[in-house]
């Protein structure tokens, strides 16, 4: 899969600044990404705003109701839209996340992990090139956070993730505060887990803050980034040993865009710390 031909930490198109990013107040984002589930079909104000915006900058798209590791049919008039929408944009690929989102019709508006086992695994691969040969651009899947296994498994969440992966010949969206909630939640070594991975097919990461509640550590995309995520970033990039987009997430809690453009000037300036190294 050919590189995106931008880099750095982008941002997130979302409601709460998208008159300002079509008015181009939002200066330094190299890229942002969209959901096309939340903007195919649209319209009104915000729908013109983001169209604006995707049309002048550079944009990725990131899917979250496609239920990837599910069982129910695509939805062939969805599908048909979303490669017109995905064409349009110019994104270089298209994320979904490797989980399931829907039973027998009925979508669960959350993301529940797939059992780790080899069936499973079969059954995703079959999935995600199935819904690659339907869309006009490579899919890619994201690692998800979980809070329970479902099942007994037959392999630990890495083995999983990466027979997928190499299966299915996808690209990896690397969510870095997934791995690290994942690593709180279950008790492993966020680094070893990613050594143990094919990071040869990182195309793109993401990362976001999360909250405690109680004795669970919850990813919540509704605060800032902690400083040892931003760390386990830098640290992952430097082994991939080449530069790939970043989205720097927050859905909930958003603040003010001056706010948020700080705190993306802040991961910018680790990201190049990072890599000013490999590119010396």
């Amino acid at each position: 899969m050919d590189p995106a031909p931008f880099t750095g930490i982008g941002l997130g198109l979302r409601r709460p600044h998208m008159e300002a990013a079509a008015r181009g107040e939002a200066r330094g984002v190299p890229f942002w990404e969209a959901c096309p589930e939340n903007l195919i079909g649209e319209g009104g104000r915000h729908h013109r705003w983001a169209m604006a915006v995707l049309e002048r900058d550079p944009v990725l798209t990131h899917g979250l109701a496609l239920s990837v590791g599910g069982f129910d049919a695509w939805d062939g008039d969805y599908l048909r839209e979303l490669g017109t929408f995905l064409t349009a944009t110019g994104t270089p690929w298209h994320s979904e996340h490797l989980c399931f989102t829907r039973v027998d019709g009925h979508c669960l508006h959350d993301l529940f992990p797939l059992p780790f086992t080899r069936e499973a695994a079969r059954h995703a691969i079959a999935r995600v090139r199935d819904l690659q040969a339907r869309l006009p651009v490579p899919l890619i899947l994201e690692n998800i956070t979980y809070y329970a296994p479902l099942g007994r498994g037959e392999m630990e969440e890495a083995q999983f993730i990466a027979e997928v992966l190499e299966g299915a010949d996808a690209g990896w969206l690397l969510d870095i505060n997934n791995v690290y909630v994942n690593a709180l939640n279950f008790g492993f070594d966020p680094r070893e887990w990613l050594a143990s991975m094919p990071l040869h097919r990182v195309v793109q990461m993401h990362i976001a803050g999360h909250r405690r509640i109680g004795t669970l550590t919850v990813d919540t995309h509704g605060a800032p980034v902690i400083g040892p995520v931003a760390e386990l970033m830098a640290w992952t990039l430097q082994r991939i040993g080449r530069r790939v987009p970043v989205l720097l997430e927050r859905d909930s809690h958003i603040p003010e865009l001056a706010e948020l453009l700080a705190e993306r000037g802040a991961l910018q300036a680790v990201y190049d710390a990072a890599l000013g190294p490999v590119h010396a």
